[in-house]
Order: structure tokens, then sequence, then C-alpha cells
């Protein structure tokens, strides 16, 4: 993948959002309103879509950067499920997706499908088959993987301040690569659609969008953010 501008900030932004919730985590030591399952499945979405960082070289970026998003995420993990007083604070009871059943076996059986349809696979050992199958498992899994974080803090309704600014980048890193694609397709030569990864891009953006808007709206009027109420 060419690098880019908008590539870049996309990046910048998703790492700014790592180090948010990573700080969050340190300085608060609480868990109260993120979700441990959203960031389970984050950690499946890279150990899946990075399975060629020992067997295939890009950049000494590309490396640096699937590591970076592999043992960070594993960390926030660990810190969630194990660390003291952190482990402590997080309450199960508000964060009940089944990411099983409603994200990672949906989302392996239509990147399966996909996979068939496609023929991405023709003409490809067994290992490369599979790995281009976890990788647009990935794909699928990663448009959803908010989901479980969303709903959290809809039942808080009260959301803390860098909760709030790690979902806004993580929503904005998202979003800079719907810009990215856009830009590679003007003016990359050669540059190949891939039609799965736009629908999925576009489909986790607008997830974030009901979110966005009750933090722009927050951040002008300079008060606590919070989420209506469902009616």
């Amino acid at each position: 993948m060419s690098m880019n501008i908008f590539r870049l900030c996309g990046d910048m932004s998703h790492v700014f959002s790592i180090i948010v919730l990573l700080l969050r985590l340190r300085v608060a030591k609480n868990a109260s309103g993120i979700s441990l399952r959203t960031h389970e499945l984050f950690l499946v979405v890279f150990l899946t879509r990075y399975t060629d960082l020992f067997t295939t070289y890009y950049s000494l970026y590309n490396s640096v950067m699937k590591v970076l998003y592999i043992a960070s995420t594993a960390s926030i993990v660990y810190a969630i499920r194990a660390r003291e007083p952190i482990c402590s604070t997080y309450d199960k009871s508000q964060d009940t997706f089944r990411h099983l059943e409603f994200a990672v076996l949906p989302c392996f059986a239509l990147a399966t499908l996909t996979h068939l349809i496609s023929g991405e696979g023709a003409g490809l050992d067994l290992f490369k088959n599979v790995q281009e199958l976890l990788w647009m498992f990935s794909i699928y899994l990663e448009a959803v993987a908010i989901l479980p974080q969303l709903i959290v803090l809809q039942r808080y309704r009260e959301v803390e301040n860098l909760t709030g600014n790690y979902i806004f980048f993580m929503g904005a890193y998202r979003a800079l690569y719907i810009v990215n694609w856009v830009y590679r397709a003007y003016f990359e030569p050669g540059y190949r659609h891939h039609y799965v990864v736009y629908f999925c891009g576009v489909l986790q953006t607008a997830l974030y969008v009901d979110f966005f808007y009750y933090y722009v709206v927050s951040k002008r009027r300079g008060g606590r953010f919070s989420l209506p109420t469902q009616s």
C-alpha cells in the first residue's frame, strides 16, 4: 500500500486513539465505560490480518505499525482482564454483547463465502489461501468490532473525557482511510479496487456518526459529554 497524507493521518489517528486509551487506563486506573469485548475483537482483527508479519516484508513502517497494533491491543485486553485495580472496576454486566455469536462467527461465515465466490485463492497454495481467508475475515470483523463499546457507552450515558476522545479518534481513523481510498483511486496508477473493503469501511464509519454528532455538540457547549436515553 502506497503512502499519502490521508493514510498517514489515518494511521496517526489510530495510534493516538490507542495512546489515549492506555493513558486513561494508566492514570484513572479503572475500566469503567470501556468494553473488553470490543478490544478482544480488535485483537482478533489484528492477529488474523497480520499473518504475513513474519513471511512478507513491505517496509519498516508497515512492520512497526503491525507490531504496535497487536502489542498495544493485547496490553489493553490484559489490563482489563487481569491487572489490578483496573480489572476490579470492569463492569461485565454492562458489556454483554455476544461477540462470538453475533460478530466472530457471522463474519467468518461471510468471509468464507466471499472468498469462495471471488476466487481470490485460485492458484494459491493452502497457506496463502488461509492467509487470504483470514484477511477477508478481519475486514468484516473490524467493521463491527466497535459495536460492544458503543453499546456500553449508551448504557452509561455519561462519557468520560478521555474515553470520548479515544472513540472519536478511532472513528476519525476509518473516515480518513475512506478519503485515502478515494485519493488513491484518482491518483495512483494501477490502483486495484476492493469493494468489500469499501463497504466495510463505510459501514464502520457509519456506526460512529451518532457518536460524532453528540461529541461535537458537547465540545461546542463545553459541558459534560452525555448520550441521550433510548426511547
